[in-house]
């Protein structure tokens, strides 16, 4: 097929139009947020054992909505997840990152998140539709050395070290230290917690006494410092079974801790997020073909009804361009 979705931005519109269909670039709110066990668990955010998982996520909202980056929300050890959505679906731009997820990273440090999205298929708002993995630089640096279908599972220990095992046949804990005094489980969540994702390999080892870090070279949250990534692209999204998905706009955004590492005095590999944003914000899609700027230049704008009209309005429209083809764009 010849054809490939390509988007534009709201360029073409009149200012006052731009400024009615204002989105903002940064979360709106979070959704979910379930960690596994770690030394930063019930202090990023602080949560008691009052809290629900709805009061859970309402706290991390507090701390990422409506900016850039602000606070550091910790995930835990292996799978512990957040889930999030901003005030507009984000657009899949080809060819371009398409929204980034800050993190606490420095040079030469990573404790990298895989990222899901998720498209609201059935429209009611809530994060229920189907996950889709944005595949990141270790499934083709690291052939054969990528766990899919992992699954860990935590058990409650209450102030002590937080026993897991896998499907793998491995076992081990989540260790406490001196520094960090409080529970390390989540106290809100009372019963086991089970992890179903992909586990990267572990790319931490000794030079010495030193504790060092590879990093992934792209697709990771908390893997480079947040003025290195380059951002994320909805068009690397795979199903189950690794294949790719053609997605022109997704929903919900889940970031989960990638590895399964302990790094003795630095304790468990933990995935931070400390905000989101959208990297085009007012784009909106047209279908077209790549071939020319031709099929991508807006040469008039007519209502549904037929009126030409000057501008974008609320709606569908039917645009013509430069080739003479014509193609249909709901603004909303």
């Amino acid at each position: 097929n010849s054809m490939k979705k390509i988007y534009l931005f709201l360029a073409f519109m009149s200012m006052s139009a731009l400024a009615c269909a204002q989105k903002s670039p940064y979360i709106k709110a979070v959704d979910e947020y379930v960690p596994a066990p770690g030394q930063f668990i019930n202090t990023l955010p602080e949560l008691s054992e009052k809290d629900t998982p709805e009061t859970a996520a309402e706290a991390c909202t507090k701390y990422l909505a409506n900016q850039k980056q602000s606070g550091l929300i910790t995930l835990g050890a292996y799978g512990g997840y957040i889930t999030f959505h901003f005030d507009h679906p984000i657009i899949n731009v080809e060819n371009a990152p398409d929204f980034v997820v800050y993190g606490n990273s420095f040079p030469g440090w990573s404790e990298p998140g895989i990222v899901m999205v998720m498209k609201d298929e059935n429209g009611n708002g809530k994060p229920d539709d189907t996950w889709y993995e944005l595949s990141g630089s270790a499934d083709v640096d690291s052939v054969g050395k990528v766990k899919y279908n992992y699954e860990i599972t935590y058990t409650p220990n209450s102030m002590k070290d937080i026993h897991w095992t896998d499907n793998q046949g491995g076992a081990g804990d989540v260790k406490r230290n001196s520094y960090h005094q409080q529970e390390y489980y989540p106290l809100w969540i009372k019963e086991p917690l089970t992890f179903k994702g992909t586990l990267l390999p572990k790319t931490s080892y000794k030079e010495g006494n030193l504790l060092k870090v590879n990093v992934w070279r792209y697709g990771y949250v908390d893997n480079l410092p947040n003025n290195k990534t380059d951002g994320l692209y909805i068009e690397h999204a795979v199903d189950t079974d690794r294949k790719p998905v053609k997605l022109d706009k997704i929903d919900f955004v889940r970031v989960y801790t990638a590895v399964n590492d302990w790094g003795e005095f630095v304790g468990e590999f933990s995935t931070e997020v400390s905000g989101a944003e959208d990297l085009h914000p007012e784009a909106t899609a047209i279908e077209a073909p790549l071939n020319s700027n031709e099929e991508t230049t807006v040469v008039a704008i007519y209502t549904i009804e037929g009126k030409k009209v000057t501008e974008m309005q609320h709606g569908l429209n039917i645009v013509k361009l430069a080739n003479g083809k014509v193609r249909k764009v709901l603004v909303k």
